[in-house]
């Protein structure tokens, strides 16, 4: 006889949580406004605990409390609470704004080249895959070069920035929950890929309702709080899959993150290329290089084999030349790729995987 499956209330795993008492307020976590991003999926629950930067290591106890009094809930076999750190909050002395006063620039968000940011232990390189504008097909670009450089013998590492929309999941068919070794995320593996994205902690249903700090904390815990590489593991390069934009996830990347270089992705026509030209004169600022561009969408080849330009032509191998970068590629509009990436299946051949093939040799042979 099959067992049906058990229905997690969740007001009963906030019951529980709230039986949880906050440190500092002295009320229940729930009550407590620290449980965010709730998931519940089938048998499985977790949340984002986010806290002061200062109060981190006090907290400890209470993440593991907090997945003790999960796993109590009826249909609950498996619990994650991921303990994240939010900015210090401004001090003594700090001028409040009133209407007609001047904001000072903030010296943390001032854009120049990042006197913090550095490499995650045995990582080779950082490449991160950027456009301006949303829905030119950065993820698909993003995924398929790192299976590119897998393909060609690379150690590959994937890191999906864009905490607002996660597709990485999704687009490597994977599923699961990462679990923790001495307080840091071990990240999943699929394809011959590391792999880490907000995706795997919080339900990919539910809306990513955050302000700007709570985002930019969960991604410097994405970067410096998972176990990406060892000296027994070394990895040779992780691409990070930034959201579109120029915004708190790209200045907190910049700034935390030392970037060897940046893959800027636009589909030809002017729209995207407006706010393709905006990232890069974002990452201009920073510092940090252009490595290249590559143009998505680029064509779509009909029964005869001809090119159809249905986004215009040559757009994003224009804008390379000016700015003196090479077009590392033109990625057709292809049936097979769209479908690989619906269903969790990357295409490992074919006209599209050739593209990336090169594309990754390029970029690989960029020291």
């Amino acid at each position: 006889m099959q067992d049906i499956p058990v229905t997690i209330d969740r007001n009963r795993v906030l019951e529980m949580l709230n039986a949880v008492a906050d440190p500092v307020s002295g009320k229940g976590l729930a009550d407590a406004g620290l449980v965010q991003g709730l998931s519940l999926r089938e048998d499985r629950a977790g949340f984002m605990l986010e806290v002061p930067g200062e109060l981190v290591a006090r907290y400890e106890a209470v993440r593991k409390a907090a997945e003790r009094a999960l796993l109590t809930v009826p249909g609950v076999k498996a619990a994650q609470v991921v303990l994240t750190a939010s900015e210090p909050v401004p001090g003594p002395g700090v001028t409040r704004v009133r209407r007609g006063a001047t904001i000072a620039p903030d010296p943390k968000a001032a854009m120049r080249p990042p006197e913090t940011a550095e490499t995650p232990d045995h990582v080779g390189r950082v490449i991160a895959i950027a456009s301006g504008k949303g829905g030119v097909g950065k993820s698909t670009v993003a995924v398929n070069l790192a299976l590119a450089m897998a393909r060609a013998g690379w150690s590959v590492g994937l890191l999906d920035a864009d905490v607002y929309g996660p597709s990485i999941p999704t687009m490597l068919g994977c599923d699961e929950e990462p679990n923790f070794t001495d307080g840091k995320l071990n990240p999943l593996r699929a394809h011959g890929l590391k792999l880490m994205s907000i995706g795997f902690i919080v339900d990919q249903g539910s809306p990513m309702i955050w302000r700007g700090p709570m985002a930019s904390s969960a991604l410097r815990q994405m970067i410096h709080d998972v176990r990406w590489a060892s000296a027994q593991e070394p990895l040779d390069v992780l691409i990070v899959d930034l959201p579109p934009g120029t915004g708190d996830i790209q200045l907190t990347l910049t700034q935390k993150l030392t970037l060897d270089g940046v893959v800027i992705v636009s589909t030809p026509n002017e729209i995207a290329l407006i706010d393709a030209r905006r990232a890069v004169a974002m990452f201009g600022k920073t510092a940090t290089p252009i490595l290249g561009m590559i143009e998505n969408m680029a064509y779509f080849a009909d029964a005869s084999g001809a090119q159809v330009p249905i986004f215009g032509r040559g757009g994003a191998a224009a804008e390379a030349r000016s700015m003196g970068v090479p077009l590392l590629a033109e990625v057709p509009i292809d049936m097979a790729l769209r479908q690989a990436g619906d269903e969790g299946r990357p295409v490992t051949s074919g006209p599209a995987a050739e593209v990336f093939d090169r594309a990754a040799a390029v970029l690989m042979g960029k020291r």
